[in-house]
């Protein structure tokens, strides 16, 4: 029975439709879309561009896109929207800029051409049927005529008002009068409505080609980019489709996009997980340690191995083999910490999660980033496009797979993931928040298939997350763990802010009823019919 003084939600049930999205607005515009009759894509669209508008610090055009798409009964399809480095971005050009150790997030050579556009037109093209001016409309009107910035948002916002305000024209838009706006004032974003409605009429074709791309070249190139009009016109159709990767676990099979994304840790994390006992039986504390240690073994392969698909042939069969998987769970101790494995990637990345399931039955898990809040914080004044730093994850090493070159992807940490069983999608689900997400997928997973947890009182448990030499742990860890741990090892870190973001949509097959979770620790929530 569900205990109602516990100041949480249960899940949302329906039994036709369902969308779960990490803001009240973007959930409205998505279940409006599927109350027209449209599918699963056209609510995800309708969703993610509203999601654009009043949650820029998170998501934005400028930035990329990945999805899984589960045609009713048709196999599971993977969807790389991430955009590709300039044509003149080589080791040599970067090292002449000045640039030896690392990518800046705020320099011009950490935006790769954005790829979301790509893969909203892909994704539209292929599965939507509602046009592109009645999806757009909500995410228009709010970009021109503003709305109410929501309590999460403005938190968020305030934390990254230093950063983006290094930047004139982003902070001309996102600091009006000097200060982020807090939760309730009104904000707009006009250039942004006149760049969602030129989509909607030309396509992926009025972001790449024309005055826009070349009015985004030009100002990249302002700032010491290597960008050109080309780069944006070769980046209309980099979007393509794939085969999923996956892993058997606990009687399901996990799916998630292969590279360049980080997916394939998230499975690696689980095939660990699967050689131990992870039942209900298992000690808080345990299970901590168990997931920090099997987070900090995968983490640290992907850093060395994942990259461009081009760059890491066969690295999915590699990781997710018995013998590695084998040597990685004998690794770890049950009564010591590990060594923190070597960290040097970014941290705090942002992103937005959304799932939606419609009447039809197709299935659809969706992700868009800009990367750091407010990505990059370039902004073109021309545009209004705010692009993306997804660039830094790129390493400036010799033979490196993940070393910048022209046309090669970088690394991504943003990965949807879809839970199937016997064949049939049953469970889109993402989590949000950078460099956890991977971390996070594996224990959210767990808590829905090894405790029986309901989908959002697994995204309510509290979190953690072992990252950069310490384990970081929100606050309703218990202090007992806490001791425990710390007799163990672990350098802990109370968060005072919370770890990630989650969406969910688990669709029972016997009866066709809908369960949906939208994470607390957002604005969002889950809503059908």
């Amino acid at each position: 029975m569900f205990d109602f003084f516990s100041a949480r939600r249960p899940d949302t049930l329906a039994s036709r439709a369902m969308i779960a999205t990490s803001h009240p607005l973007a959930t409205a515009a998505g279940l409006e879309m599927l109350g027209r009759g449209g599918l699963a894509v056209d609510a995800a669209l309708a969703a993610v561009a509203v999601q654009c508008v009043v949650d820029p610090l998170m998501t934005g055009i400028g930035g990329d896109c990945f999805a899984l798409y589960a045609p009713k009964g048709g196999a599971v399809r993977a969807l790389n929207g991430s955009g590709r480095a300039p044509a003149g971005a080589t080791l040599e050009a970067l090292r002449a800029a000045g640039l030896t150790d690392e990518i800046p997030q705020t320099s011009p050579h950490a935006v790769t051409i954005p790829g979301a556009i790509s893969a909203w037109c892909r994704l539209h093209a292929d599965y939507g049927t509602l046009p592109l001016d009645q999806i757009f409309a909500r995410a228009i009107a709010y970009a021109r005529d503003g709305y109410p910035v929501t309590p999460r948002v403005a938190q968020d916002w305030a934390a990254n008002a230093a950063l983006v305000g290094g930047d004139a024209h982003a902070a001309a838009l996102f600091l009006p009068g000097g200060a982020a706006p807090r939760a309730g004032e009104r904000h707009a974003q006009p250039l942004l409505a006149d760049r969602l409605t030129e989509i909607a009429a030309h396509g992926a074709a009025a972001f790449y080609e024309g005055e826009t791309a070349s009015r985004m070249a030009a100002h990249l190139q302002s700032l010491g980019g290597l960008h050109t009009a080309q780069d944006f016109h070769e980046g209309r159709d980099q979007a393509f489709w794939t085969d999923p990767i996956s892993t058997s676990y606990a009687g399901y099979d996990v799916l998630e996009c292969p590279p360049n994304g980080q997916g394939l840790v998230a499975l690696l994390i689980l095939r660990i997980l699967a050689k131990f006992d992870m039942g209900a039986e298992m000690s808080e504390a345990d299970r901590i340690h168990l997931h920090a240690e099997a987070t900090k073994l995968a983490y640290h392969h992907r850093d060395a191995l994942i990259a461009d698909p081009a760059s890491c042939p066969g690295v999915t069969d590699t990781l997710l083999s018995d013998a590695v998987v084998d040597a990685l769970a004998a690794r770890i101790d049950m009564t010591r910490a590990l060594p923190p494995a070597l960290w040097d990637e970014p941290e705090h990345k942002d992103t937005i999660y959304l799932c939606v399931v419609d009447a039809e039955g197709n299935a659809l898990s969706f992700i868009n980033s800009i990367f750091h809040g407010f990505g990059s914080t370039r902004l073109d004044p021309k545009t209004g496009v705010l692009f993306h730093s997804r660039g830094a994850s790129f390493r400036l090493i010799d033979g490196h797979p993940n070393a910048i070159a022209p046309g090669k992807r970088p690394m991504h940490t943003i990965i949807p993931g879809m839970l199937c069983k016997d064949g049939a999608a049953v469970m889109p689900f993402g989590v949000m928040g950078g460099q956890y997400q991977a971390s996070g997928h594996a224990a959210f997973l767990s808590g829905v298939l090894d405790l029986g947890m309901d989908l959002q009182a697994a995204m309510d448990a509290p979190r953690s997350f072992a990252t950069g030499g310490e384990l970081q742990i929100e606050p309703g860890v218990s202090e007992a763990a806490r001791a425990d741990l710390a007799a163990r090892g672990h350098k802990l870190k109370v968060m005072d802010s919370p770890i990630g973001g989650s969406q969910s949509i688990r669709i029972d097959t016997a009866t066709g009823l809908l369960h949906g979770g939208s994470d607390s620790r957002k604005d969002g929530m889950a809503l059908g019919f």
